[in-house]
């Protein structure tokens, strides 16, 4: 079978799993100017968090060639993107169900091949997206930490960014230099949250978000939205050391209350627009940026 026929078959029996979506996917883009501020667990745990309030829910493992998001979740995907890409697997195919109601995509090594592809397979990589539009109500893309092109690339073509970082001065000046560039990059940007992980207190989170929001409105003429913060945990600290979603095993600490009160800040923000391209739209932009 063809690759083309494969994939008109694969869209189509997205209606015998009962997963058929009228609209497309709401895709929100997770990053960090620098590494260690913890991330991954945010996405992983606030993914699981939106699971429970009935959304279809997938993360995109974009920190290519590192695997955190499979360790948070004790799983290890036997396909990625680079077999997606090499035609070997199709989308369905790289899937991976995990225990808690989530699906997981890893990158892998893929990375390094979507630069060297040609015009027929970039077509054929986009058109598989519009299966995950099918099945998912919410996709985060976790991307790779810092500010190389790697990471930009993929908050560039994102609509809906958040941004973590901590009160230590390296992350949240970090923070500041990965708005600058990528608002540097995409004029249009205007959506990006914060979200102040490991604060003593409300206080000491707040006073972050102020700075950073001042030299982003100052410099940038940028208004950044306070998603809320987490404050540091020993639950958290536990739950990884056990390999398990802190929110899943620790459902009542403070750090579980406060994925909560940002996943119910998400969802209240929720929009229906005619103007979504979900994830292939996405996808879509990320291919031409990295392609340039």
């Amino acid at each position: 079978m063809d690759q083309a026929k494969e994939l008109r078959n694969l869209i189509n029996n997205t209606q015998e799993l009962n997963f058929k979506n009228t609209l497309n996917a709401r895709v929100i883009t997770v990053s960090s100017g620098k590494g260690g501020v913890g991330k991954s667990s945010f996405s992983v745990n606030l993914a699981i968090y939106l699971a429970s309030l009935k959304k279809r829910v997938l993360i995109i493992d974009a920190d290519f060639g590192l695997a955190n998001i499979e360790v948070l979740l004790g799983v290890r995907p036997k396909y990625n993107f680079y077999h997606m890409i090499k035609g070997e697997k199709n989308i369905s195919e790289i899937i991976v169900d995990t225990d808690y109601g989530i699906k997981l995509i890893s990158g892998g090594n893929g990375l390094k091949e979507l630069c060297n592809i040609n015009n027929l397979e970039i077509k054929y990589f986009i058109e598989q997206f519009e299966y995950l539009d099918k099945i998912a109500d919410i996709i985060i893309v976790d991307t790779g930490a810092g500010i190389s092109p790697n990471v930009t690339n993929f908050l560039m073509a994102s609509d809906e960014n958040i941004i973590v970082t901590t009160p230590e001065p390296t992350s949240f000046t970090d923070a500041y230099t990965l708005i600058k560039i990528i608002k540097e990059k995409n004029k249009d940007i205007n959506k990006i949250g914060i979200v102040i992980n490991k604060a003593d207190d409300k206080y000491e989170a707040d006073r972050i978000f102020t700075k950073i929001s001042h030299v982003c409105n100052k410099f940038l003429g940028i208004d950044i939205e306070n998603m809320g913060y987490i404050a540091s945990d020993l639950a958290l600290i536990k739950a990884i050391k056990q390999q398990k979603p802190a929110i899943v095993i620790f459902p009542d600490s403070d750090f579980s209350k406060a994925i909560k009160s940002i996943g119910n800040r998400l969802l209240n923000q929720e929009e229906i627009s005619i103007d979504n391209k979900g994830i292939k739209g996405f996808m879509q932009k990320v291919m031409n940026i990295f392609n340039k």
